[in-house]
């Protein structure tokens, strides 16, 4: 999933909560704060598609059928660029 896919996630407080519990494990961790911004970045891109699979899942299968039908529209681009190159040769 692409990031700014995963940024509306941060309207909903469950995730906040769970960025503030990474930035609290990762900064104890490191034995100073990590700050917020790259705890959330950090968070949605190791945790933040789980989550979503768990917590929204219709929201998530959506996501997932959209970027399905992005892949088949990008293969069928493809083999139309070979087909017209060919014919140009």
């Amino acid at each position: 999933m692409k990031i700014d896919e995963l940024r509306d996630l941060l309207k909903d407080k469950r995730v906040i909560e769970e960025i503030n519990r990474h930035l609290w494990l990762e900064s104890q961790k490191a034995g100073y704060s990590i700050g917020i911004e790259r705890a959330t970045d950090e968070w949605l891109k190791l945790y933040a598609e789980g989550w979503m699979k768990y917590h929204l899942p219709e929201k998530y299968n959506a996501v997932q059928a959209k970027k399905r039908k992005g892949q088949i529209r990008s293969k069928r681009d493809e083999k139309i660029k070979k087909a017209v190159s060919r014919s140009k040769k």
